[in-house]
């Protein structure tokens, strides 16, 4: 039965995997409603889990090390609350080598390499449906990457920013935020 983590988690979660995001990109990430999340996001600021900071034009969120620590240990219980740690450590296993060609590939796009880059990420795309599959089997958060990523690499064909770009949803951002998601979750490092 596939678990929906609650909002408090969702915030901490989409902070970590944007970086530093206004509370409209922060909501977004997992569908959540704009006004509740900015709320949640004042009473992290208030408990010292975020921080809001201006860089030249972009005010965003980010977290704090309190935060991150925070966001770890409700990963962490909601993983052993619902017995869900063999199946993402087992997504995490089967990953590893697409992340390998996946890393290879977004080198290559942004050095101008020439190649099959688009069949091969289309290849990945498919292998990412069914790692999705087993994950969003156990938590709903885990939705939505397949779908990212397949759009990333349509819009690519017309403009290869959309490969690797990180001012927009790109096949590269898509693939660095779950590749952070699942070491997240089980408590790894890069």
């Amino acid at each position: 039965m596939t678990h929906p983590s609650p909002t408090e988690l969702l915030v901490l979660h989409a902070v970590r995997l944007k970086g530093h995001a206004d509370s409209a990109a922060v909501a977004a990430r997992f569908g959540l409603d704009a006004h509740d999340t900015h709320e949640y996001l004042l009473d992290a600021q208030a408990h010292g889990w975020v921080a809001k900071a201006s860089f030249a034009d972009l005010t965003g969120w980010s977290l704090t090390g309190t935060g991150r620590q925070r966001n770890e240990s409700q990963l962490r219980d909601e993983l052993d609350g619902i017995d869900a740690r063999g199946t993402v450590d087992a997504v995490h296993e089967d990953f590893l080598p697409f992340n390998a060609q996946a890393s290879r590939l977004f080198t290559a796009a942004q050095l101008g390499s020439a190649g099959d880059i688009h069949g091969q990420l289309a290849d990945i795309a498919d292998a990412l449906r069914d790692l999705e599959r087993r994950l969003t089997a156990r938590l709903t958060r885990f939705s939505g990457y397949h779908d990212r990523f397949a759009i990333a690499l349509a819009k690519s064909i017309d403009d290869p920013a959309w490969l690797t770009a990180i001012e927009v949803d790109s096949c590269h951002r898509v693939w660095f935020e779950l590749h952070e998601d699942l070491i997240a979750t089980l408590n790894l490092s890069r």
